[in-house]
């Protein structure tokens, strides 16, 4: 595929890499957050920093894939207190992950786990009461986007172009009815449109086939006609061209339709023979994509509902505690607060799922609506070359026709009345010796 755009030092990035690009960071470098350090602190080799969704720094190793809250100490690939911490951290934020998966990058506005605490290790057990006063996702028919009031304003990933990738990726109110239509159906439709249209200008050039193969056969017919044949001399030879450059045009239209059909009709009926064929198997991908995203989402409305439902019975359980004061309720609480911690890990484990369905739509998404524009530019350039085929054609039979009345032309200016007459004369003179008087 042509489509990309310009990377480091000039060198051209591919869609999956012009996807990815603006998420990545350099290694070992930790840009200061607001309100902390105002210069750059270097971590030891093998230690990258990133964001949580809810804006505290964590650190991960990308060797060991440990996570944790503290800032590494100066020996490498040591933290300085690995904690408790590390396998509550965020699935999916800002970086490299689990197994070392890169993370997907701002544009995909991914979900994210959204609890009381900016600590992921108290998720099992934070008040289900107690949420962020904003928002910074808003998820619509279980696509994820940044909110508009909380998130900065993202980049184009085309900006220099009117680009398919950019601005086909909420879905639009069918004007049909109260449903919606998918961008990337609209994307669909504009390709199947566009390829009836082509089918529809091969028949219009079928129908002046047609009619220029009509146009020849009476012009042989007249040619035949016997009308004016015993026109004689120099007018009569001119007649003659008159009747066989209609024969000479008849054939100069005979072979303008045959070319009519092999350069330019039959290519524009056989272009992309198979385009519906493939246009519905590129629909289906990317509609079974949706189809597990929304999958994905479900799972994690479910994983959220279960953990508030778990957070709720260990808030009742502490209570309880508060009140009466036994080895039960004890063990109560131990237990609610694992069936807690295990709802956090099962949501964060739906999260990081749903993620990667949405990152994988995200990127054929990219990759798909890039191949489309390429295919209509490729459609709109072949129908422009077969249409100027068309005029090309035009014009040399318009030259040979020419070329059939120029005979005529030549003829006509070599009628001469005086000389037909000489002529004429001469083959049917009867007697020059003219009558006299009659004598007494």
């Amino acid at each position: 595929m042509q489509d990309s755009i310009p990377g480091p030092r000039g060198h051209a990035l591919s869609p999956r890499q012009m996807i990815n690009h603006r998420a990545t960071q350099k290694p070992g470098m930790v840009p200061p957050p607001p309100g902390e350090e105002s210069q750059i602190v270097i971590l030891p080799p093998g230690w990258q920093s990133y964001l949580s969704p809810q804006g505290r720094r964590y650190y991960v190793n990308t060797t060991t894939n440990e996570t944790t809250w503290e800032r590494p100490s100066s020996s490498p690939g040591i933290p300085a207190s690995p904690g408790p911490h590390r396998s509550s951290l965020p699935p999916t934020v800002n970086g490299y992950h689990v197994a070392g998966t890169p993370a997907h990058p701002p544009e995909t506005a991914h979900m994210s786990v959204r609890k009381s605490t900016g600590d992921s290790q108290n998720l099992g057990s934070s008040s289900p009461g107690k949420k962020q006063s904003k928002e910074n996702t808003i998820t619509i028919n279980c696509v994820t986007f940044p909110h508009p009031d909380t998130m900065p304003e993202q980049q184009l990933l085309k900006p220099t172009e009117w680009s398919y990738c950019d601005y086909f990726w909420a879905d639009k109110k069918d004007p049909q009815g109260n449903g919606t239509v998918a961008g990337f159906e609209l994307l669909l439709q504009k390709q199947l449109k566009g390829k009836q249209m082509q089918k529809e200008m091969s028949e219009f050039i079928r129908e002046r086939i047609k009619i220029e193969e009509e146009y020849a056969k009476n012009l042989a017919k007249l040619s035949q006609n016997s009308l004016a044949a015993q026109e004689e001399g120099s007018l009569g030879e001119a007649w003659a061209q008159v009747k066989k450059s209609l024969a000479d045009e008849a054939e100069v239209h005979l072979k303008f339709s045959a070319k009519l059909h092999s350069e330019v009709e039959k290519p524009l009926m056989n272009f992309r023979e198979n385009f519906k064929k493939d246009m519905k198997k590129c629909d289906h991908h990317i509609a079974d994509l949706r189809k597990q995203l929304a999958s994905r989402y479900a799972a994690v409305e479910k994983a959220r509902k279960a953990l508030t439902e778990r957070q709720r019975d260990l808030e009742m359980k502490t209570q309880q505690l508060e009140i009466k004061l036994s080895n039960k309720t004890e063990e109560d609480i131990k237990k609610a607060r694992r069936k807690s911690t295990q709802a956090g890990d099962d949501l964060m484990r739906c999260v990081d799922l749903y993620n990667q369905a949405q990152s994988k739509w995200f990127e054929e998404m990219v990759t798909t609506t890039l191949e489309l524009e390429r295919l209509e530019v490729e459609r709109v350039e072949m129908i422009r070359q077969h249409l100027c085929q068309y005029t090309q054609l035009r014009h040399e039979t318009d030259m040979f026709n020419q070329s059939t009345v120029e005979p005529v032309d030549q003829l006509l200016r070599k009628v001469d009345p005086a000389k037909d007459r000489e002529l004429w004369v001469r083959e049917h003179k009867t007697g020059n010796i003219r009558p006299v008087d009659m004598e007494i």
